[in-house]
């Protein structure tokens, strides 16, 4: 608990109308969970308006509301701050009621459309393998040192990234590593966080049913570079046009990595195989359990973080040829007779395009590919015919298939789909996704390989407003059974 006036060093108030510094108990922009002495702070969202709830909360036992506009009536022992923007305001809050935790941590976040979730992953797993207590935010789990946490969003709202971060830093950790996406920077879900480094992978066409156009999108990610301090340091990929537009006006130290051409951090992929690929990486060879150059370029950024951070870089490279692939990232099942499934969460057409290409530099001209894919629903809508182009551009067959439908018809989605095959013969719509994945099984002979797109470690999916289990890994499991298990 802290007087409200300690918690309002770093915010810039516009007005406040009972300004009693009572004590605050708790945080919340939900009046559903509103507790006595709680502040409330009203948020304008995409769905509703905070403001509309202020009512609510007070009943409930709000002590302080925060807002962007102040209610034409004030309620006697209730403190009103108003400010321009409650996001950022929740945010600065939430950082002093926990008592600013990314302060007493090495925190490092990791952004881009493709490889967050690889990159920030791999980073927990290293510094945990080197004996250091670890924390973890990702769109697949939190974790705080070997605690998992289920995760909700790719990177969490201010007040529960802090709670977490305080969790951390009570539990010992040293490090943590975060995913930023694009909309926690919009929402100025990471404001008043104090960053040790911040990585940048590449950027593609997604979220622009958020965004709006791709020049927000940009401009969201690069926020995150420009809010660092001079104390942090930035590593960007400059393979990627964009890489070097982060580090515009970026006040921090700056590193740049490369597969292409000079760079502060430079990898050449000297042989790739199914099973792994041997790299060069800063004048050392090293073997490592991944392939595909999206892999390699996942595992510089690691590299080039832990160095640093400090770390000595024949540890970090030994630690690199020990690590494995993450949960539904590339992820191969091998029936017994070697047929071949890849799961992956590729569900953009880069990711997907990347994902294609490392499967054709290491398959034999005898091998089949069969690719299942889809888009997923109440999401961009744009993306859709350039999935199915790229998706019927490498497979010997593509079979379109639902994802998280959501609220739209999965039929109208696979209409969008569909329409960017254009002359295209090798393509099958089957809109039952497990009925996909048994197709897929039941055409491939041995040896050859399916790739499952678009949902990697997710194990539901979404249609309507519910979630039912379903698990890619799981069906494919089940469709070898029957047909490749011997």
């Amino acid at each position: 608990m802290k007087r409200l006036n300690d918690l309002l060093d770093d915010v810039r108030v516009l007005e406040i109308e009972n300004p009693n510094n009572p004590v605050v108990s708790a945080l919340t922009y939900d009046s559903r969970t509103v507790e006595c002495g709680s502040c409330f702070f009203a948020v304008r969202g995409t769905q509703s308006d905070g403001h509309n709830y202020i009512a609510s909360a007070i009943e409930r036992g709000a002590s302080v509301i925060v807002c962007e506009e102040m209610p034409t009536t004030l309620i006697d022992g209730v403190s009103y701050v108003m400010v321009e923007d409650s996001n950022i305001a929740m945010a600065h809050i939430a950082a002093a009621f926990y008592g600013h935790p990314s302060r007493e941590l090495r925190l490092v976040g990791v952004t881009g459309t493709n490889g967050k979730t690889t990159t920030a992953t791999l980073l927990y797993d290293m510094f945990m393998a080197m004996g250091y207590n670890t924390g973890l935010i990702s769109t697949v789990v939190y974790r705080i040192g070997q605690r998992s946490i289920h995760s909700t969003h790719t990177t969490p709202d201010s007040i529960r990234l802090n709670q977490m971060m305080r969790e951390m830093v009570d539990e010992g950790c040293d490090y943590c590593f975060m995913e930023v996406s694009s909309h926690a920077a919009a929402q100025h879900r990471i404001e008043g966080l104090h960053f040790a480094g911040a990585l940048f992978s590449n950027l593609t066409h997604d979220h622009l049913d958020y965004h709006g156009t791709y020049k927000e999108y940009i401009r969201a990610k690069k926020s995150f570079f420009d809010g660092l301090s001079k104390n942090a340091w930035a590593v960007v990929n400059i393979d990627d046009r964009n890489g070097e537009v982060m580090l515009q006006n970026c006040n921090a130290k700056h590193y740049r990595l490369s597969l292409r051409s000079m760079a502060d951090f430079r990898t050449k992929i000297i042989e790739m195989l199914p099973d792994g690929m041997l790299l060069h990486i800063d004048n050392q060879e090293v073997w490592v359990k991944f392939t595909g150059r999206f892999n390699a370029y996942n595992l510089t950024t690691v590299y080039a973080a832990a160095t640093l951070l400090g770390i000595d870089k024949l540890e970090v490279l030994t630690t690199l040829s020990q690590l494995t692939p993450v949960a539904g990232r590339f992820e191969t099942i091998i029936a017994e007779d070697r047929t071949i499934a890849i799961v992956d969460y590729a569900h953009t057409p880069d990711a997907l395009e990347n994902v294609l290409q490392t499967i054709e530099e290491v398959r034999r001209d005898e091998q089949r590919l069969f690719v299942v894919c889809g888009c997923g629903g109440d999401r961009d809508k744009t993306k859709r015919p350039e999935m199915a182009a790229i998706a019927v551009k490498y497979a010997t067959t593509a079979i379109f298939t639902s994802d998280n439908p959501r609220t739209e018809s999965p039929e109208a989605i696979l209409d969008d789909v569909v329409a960017g095959v254009g002359s295209a013969k090798n393509w099958l719509r089957i809109t039952d996704r497990r009925e996909a994945i048994r197709t897929a099984a039941m055409l491939a002979h041995p040896e050859d390989i399916i790739l499952i797109a678009g949902k990697g470690h997710e194990d539901y999916q979404i249609i309507g407003t519910e979630k039912h289990h379903f698990d890619d890994r799981e069906e494919i499991r089940d469709a070898f059974e029957t047909t490749h298990n011997k």
